[in-house]
């Protein structure tokens, strides 16, 4: 697995006390800034307690050209019923992330849910029919194959979690290019211009398709705009006492995982050095057509593969 340079010696083994303090530090630095290049891991304590994240290590299918030094999480928002598997259900949401370790660039490539690609051993389908199919795995395997980039880790969230976070800490901000409304989730929609979002409306912002232009190029778009504004909410509040500890409890409450602490420090040291003015943002365009009686997008491959190209090395995609 290709995460980061730190080697095993990074780790917390000098004394346990010493161990414990640096896991503290690590799981901080998760709560803060993991979920802004991704999506959000904090909620509300009034909450029931259940699993809101599920990080998923890949098993890597095959050799992959990645730099040491680039880290690729692919960001999934869930749309489960509570009763629901949220690593076996489709997703909402899909945005691979790219940290550099050492520079401090991250990248988001978004991608429509309905694009229709090749999912392994299952024929073509919608993207996020891989999800349940295979879970984590099988989606990471059928992102690489559009992009091709597979990821290191798979991070699927719920919404309720998502709203939960930005209830945490309160209104972001969004530069909104246009009107838009929808019937059932926004019916006096969102107004052009520089605009604050709630719990609530940061999910509406994040969800709504019909009313845009570009319906799910928008709506991945727009979901890119959220996390940004999140990304600053977060480093405008992250000094507030109290602030982290409610974070790492809600982190360690909700959050289920198969890294081992040494992956969860690496992970934070990449993500804890992302600076928001080296963030660059695209998404896979395509076309709307038919699968048979389905309406999907059939993606620019060739765009997406020259995101991946770009952003490969060094987690920077030069334009869009």
């Amino acid at each position: 697995m290709t995460t980061t340079t730190t080697t095993s010696s990074s780790a917390p083994v000098r004394t346990p006390r010493a161990g414990r303090r640096r896991f503290r530090t690590v799981v901080r630095v998760l709560a803060l800034a993991a979920v802004l290049a991704v999506t959000g891991l904090v909620v509300p304590d009034s909450e029931v307690a259940s699993t809101r994240v599920a990080l998923v290590k890949v098993e890597r299918s095959h050799a992959v050209d990645l730099s040491p030094d680039v880290v690729w999480i692919l960001g999934i928002g869930s749309d489960a019923r509570p009763w629901e598997d949220m690593t076996r259900t489709r997703g909402d949401a899909l945005q691979l992330v790219g940290i550099h370790t050492k520079t401090g660039a991250a990248t988001a490539i978004g991608i429509a849910r309905d694009s229709w690609v090749d999912i392994p051993g299952h024929g073509r389908n919608r993207i996020n029919a891989a999800l349940t199919f295979g879970g984590p795995q099988l989606q990471a395997r059928t992102v690489a194959g559009l992009v091709g980039i597979e990821p290191d880790y798979v991070m699927v969230t719920r919404f309720e979690g998502f709203e939960g976070m930005v209830r945490e800490i309160g209104p972001i901000e969004v530069n909104n290019p246009y009107f838009f409304a929808d019937a059932n989730l926004k019916r006096e929609g969102f107004r052009a211009g520089r605009i604050k979002l709630g719990w609530y409306d940061a999910m509406a912002y994040s969800r709504i398709r019909k009313g845009l232009t570009n319906g799910d190029f928008g709506r991945s778009s727009n979901q890119q705009k959220v996390i940004r504004g999140i990304h600053r909410r977060i480093l405008e509040k992250q000094r507030e006492p109290g602030f982290v500890e409610r974070g790492v409890a809600a982190v360690l409450r909700h959050t289920d995982t198969d890294a081992s602490p040494v992956e969860l420090y690496r992970i934070a040291q990449a993500i804890g050095k992302v600076k928001p003015g080296k963030v660059s943002t695209c998404v896979v365009q395509g076309s709307l057509g038919q699968a048979g009686a389905a309406s999907v997008v059939f993606p620019d491959v060739a765009a997406a593969r020259r995101y991946g190209d770009d952003a490969r090395k060094d987690a920077t995609i030069d334009r869009c």
